[in-house]
């Protein structure tokens, strides 16, 4: 199987907002850096509304992928994203329905929204990262290739315990029924927002999927301890290695998600 991806969230924690996170540019740098030192190939970022100053602070620290989260804005609020050539865009399949600590997130996705986001991506030469939250998520992503606005390797992250409608069970049955549906050509990270997280994300080191951890996703280790992303990271890493799987490279990692073509 393919080396293992880490991505790194070191983003604001949804479920106890009060956890400390890097706010600026030179902040998340630096934490960038540790994450890349510590085993992660992919920085998903949500920037602070700052995307041109964070994406080229980050860029002009060190090699990792960058990631542009924020799923939930609108276009018009994403084109420094694209601008700035980011390598990678987050970009739901699905409409957010979000429960979290201090705020709740409602907003609709059309497929017009989505095919938009295809076109654009192409145009810019960034990377579509989609984020698949149940089984209607896969039906759109099958409508976007369908439309041949896609081309494989289908970058997608797999979402498990996100509260709110949006929510799917945080289990290993869940993760294995959703990755049976996904289309071929899939790369496949998964995110777990609850105490079970380990569970599913050694399953998927094991199945040859990839993982995603840091405050944003869940701030804790194995052991109940609050923890920075580099730390999360670094807890993961050591837990693939364990279990036999090489750490991906950003080189590595590239390959896998196909982004050196970009």
């Amino acid at each position: 199987m393919d080396p293992l991806i880490i991505v790194a969230t070191p983003n604001t924690c949804w479920l106890k907002p009060g956890v400390e996170y890097p706010k600026t540019p030179a902040a998340i740098a630096k934490e960038a850096r540790l994450c890349l030192k510590n085993g992660a190939a992919v920085l998903h970022q949500h920037a602070e509304g700052q995307w041109t100053e964070v994406i080229r602070a980050v860029r002009a620290s060190c090699e990792i992928i960058f990631q542009s989260g924020m799923s939930s804005l609108e276009i018009k609020d994403r084109m420094d994203c694209f601008k700035e050539q980011s390598d990678m865009l987050s970009i739901i399949l699905n409409h957010h329905d979000e429960a979290f600590a201090e705020v709740e997130c409602l907003k609709l996705h059309s497929k017009q929204e989505l095919e938009r986001y295809a076109k654009l991506c192409t145009k810019y030469h960034v990377a579509p990262e989609f984020e698949v939250w149940h089984a209607g998520s896969i039906w759109n992503l099958n409508y976007l290739i369908g439309k041949k606005l896609l081309r494989p390797p289908y970058i997608t992250t797999l979402f498990f315990g996100w509260p709110g409608g949006t929510w799917s069970p945080p289990t290993v049955e869940e993760y294995l029924y959703r990755r049976r549906l996904l289309p071929p050509g899939c790369a496949v990270t998964v995110s777990i927002m609850h105490a079970d997280q380990m569970k599913i994300l050694t399953a998927a080191i094991l199945e040859g999927d990839h993982v995603r951890v840091g405050t944003e996703d869940y701030c804790y280790t194995r052991a109940g301890k609050l923890a920075k992303t580099h730390e999360l990271v670094d807890e993961i890493a050591s837990i693939a290695r364990s279990l036999g799987r090489p750490i991906a490279s950003v080189k590595q990692a590239r390959k896998i998600l196909g982004l050196n073509r970009r």
